[in-house]
């Protein structure tokens, strides 16, 4: 029975999805074309000590990160290499958390090899003055989740980073719904988010497994089951059908009732909006 407590302090840390990271080629051009979707940005935030910026789409739970590099002499924390090996596109998630430090303990003691959690602070340029956000990260281990970089996020100063006029899109969204991703052996990488997240969150099917994080889903495929894409909850698709059309923004309407927008539209990403009901 302590045992299986022990085991259960990991996956109760870990509640669901912080935010998705999209890494950018051109951080200002990357905000031209997230507005452009119709979503509202925060923003610029530059990371201290580091070369990299973001700007942020968020929701109520959850956000989009859309990261880039602003000074290549700092640390990048390997951006640099994803752009040059993969281009933009999906970087990463982070896995939402009340408490670092639980959830760390609860990794050591599932054997999870993460490291200690660490401070990282944000500048944040409001139009009242700069402001710092900070957050407590817990880096983990490749071999924790295979087909995807994670980490795992608790925020130190929530009140920062969400403001009411934030969290209006023009487009509808509301949140994030879920991701697909592509790895080699979705068989052989299943077991690696059991441990990570339980059992009682992984399904396994026919082209590989998903991964239930709050009401988010992230499928994990082999290459050629489908391609990397994230998908975004809508109030209402219609409203989001006007926004795109108004701006010029090509959209596929498959049967499921859903719009896709390609990744060429979407800095790398194929994203698709996703009617609530």
């Amino acid at each position: 029975m302590g045992k299986r407590q022990e085991d259960s302090s990991v996956t109760n840390a870990i509640t669901g999805i912080d935010h998705i990271l999209i890494g950018v080629a051109d951080l200002e051009g990357a905000r031209r074309t997230w507005e452009g979707l119709g979503f509202t940005l925060t923003p610029c935030g530059r990371h201290k000590g580091w070369g990299t910026a973001n700007y942020c789409v968020m929701f109520d739970v959850g956000y989009i990160e859309l990261l880039g590099i602003v000074d290549a002499g700092l640390f990048t924390n390997n951006l640099d290499r994803f752009l040059d090996e993969n281009g933009e596109g999906l970087l990463g998630l982070a896995l939402a958390t009340a408490d670092a430090e639980t959830a760390y303990r609860g990794l050591c003691r599932a054997g999870i090899g993460a490291e200690a959690p660490k401070t990282l602070g944000r500048l944040l340029e409001l139009p009242e003055g700069t402001v710092e956000p900070s957050f407590s990260l817990v880096h983990l281990p490749p071999a924790a989740t295979p087909g995807l970089r994670a980490f795992v996020c608790q925020h130190l100063t929530p009140v920062l980073v969400r403001r009411p006029s934030w969290l209006v899109h023009a487009n509808g969204a509301q949140d994030i719904a879920g991701a697909s991703v592509v790895t080699e052996d979705p068989s052989s990488a299943a077991p690696a988010y059991e441990k990570l997240l339980g059992a009682d969150r992984i399904a396994r099917h026919k082209a590989g497994f998903s991964v239930c994080l709050g009401g988010a889903v992230i499928h994990f495929g082999a290459p050629g089951t489908g391609k990397v894409s994230l998908s975004v909850r809508v109030a209402d698709a219609e409203t989001t059908a006007r926004c795109l059309n108004a701006r010029g923004i090509p959209f596929a309407r498959p049967d499921d009732g859903s719009l896709r927008v390609s990744p060429e539209a979407a800095t790398g990403v194929a994203l698709t909006f996703v009617p609530s009901s």
